[in-house]
């Protein structure tokens, strides 16, 4: 037998041998080379497009350096009410805690975007169905969406708190429960500073009500007691010309918005007629003209005779002793 005819039996053992062993060499080389390097660019383009939004959102959250006194770029399309007597360092501090808290939630979004995209790249480069990973987050979802509601529903009311800007650092509001200076404002909580110096921390999902004092402008009232034996009309024009003489000695200077306006008789009750003046001012100076004008019309009260009520039966510091 020739040679020839001695080496086919082993011939096709051979082959296939060699044929296993190239496979194996293109699937350890699709497992340690391929996809490792696919993964690597997702990461790479994960980290560079976070880097670059985030950037972006630095610019349209952050002020000019050249210019602070403007607001951020993310700011001026949406409606700002801060009233303009708020002074510099207090409007500044506004707009840089609701651009910064914005710019936050937008941050937020764009790393969990981001993220979500990439673990969904890389279970599809290493083979693994993401169907069922989608539907069991849609469902964790759900789950925590019932179990933080109230922390959902905190984060949903700052967000549009900010957007629609209904009240900022400096604002004096009521918020029920809670009636005060706002210090910070945050996409929770909502901190506010009361006259007796208290500090409350309001959740933004239990404001149900927002009464802002400081925007557009405020109406100081003063209701002005008197005797029901006291002559009404003069009472009137004492009260009105205590008033007047207070405006035009500009006291007040440019924190009024309007004319005295006298409404005469407001209110009765059993021992008080109660005469109403109101003028128009700028936001949040209210109180202090009220303080003002109070103090000069209770003036001009001694000094015309006008009586005072007096509940009880009591007049002129003397108690009538019921017979």
């Amino acid at each position: 037998m020739s040679v020839i005819d001695s080496n086919p039996p082993y011939l096709p053992a051979a082959l296939a041998l060699d044929t296993r062993a190239f496979e194996l060499t293109e699937t350890s080389r699709d497992w340690l080379v391929d996809r490792p390097l696919q993964i690597l660019g997702y990461v790479g383009v994960a980290l560079a497009l976070r880097w670059a939004l985030h950037k972006l959102i630095n610019r349209f959250t952050q002020r000019n350096a050249s210019n602070s006194d403007r607001s951020p770029l993310l700011l001026r399309p949406l409606r700002e009410r801060a009233p303009s007597t708020l002074q510099g360092s207090i409007l500044s501090e506004r707009r840089r805690q609701r651009a910064k808290t914005i710019g936050s939630v937008l941050k937020s979004a764009v790393s969990v975007v981001v993220l979500t995209w990439f673990v969904l790249s890389v279970l599809d480069v290493v083979g693994i169905n993401v169907t069922p990973f989608i539907a069991s987050a849609g469902i964790v979802g759900v789950a925590l969406g019932f179990g933080a509601q109230n922390l959902v529903r905190d984060f949903l009311s700052g967000i549009f708190m900010l957007l629609e800007d209904q009240y900022g650092v400096g604002d004096v509001v009521d918020l029920g429960e809670a009636i005060g200076t706002v210090e910070s404002v945050g996409l929770r909580v909502t901190t506010i500073r009361d006259v007796n110096g208290t500090v409350w921390y309001c959740r933004n999902g239990e404001v149900l009500r927002v009464g802002n004092m400081s925007q557009g402008f405020a109406v100081a009232v003063l209701d002005l007691p008197v005797a029901h034996t006291a002559n009404l009309d003069e009472a009137c024009e004492v009260a009105e010309k205590a008033t007047v003489d207070v405006v035009t000695s500009g006291a007040f200077e440019d924190e009024l918005l309007g004319d005295p306006e006298m409404l005469g008789v407001n209110a009765v009750s059993a021992d008080t007629v109660t005469i109403r003046i109101t003028i128009k001012t700028r936001p949040g100076r209210q109180w202090a003209v009220q303080r003002r004008l109070h103090r000069e019309i209770l003036q001009a009260f001694d000094d015309a005779g006008v009586k005072a009520p007096y509940p009880n039966g009591r007049q002129g510091g003397v108690v009538e002793l019921a017979k």
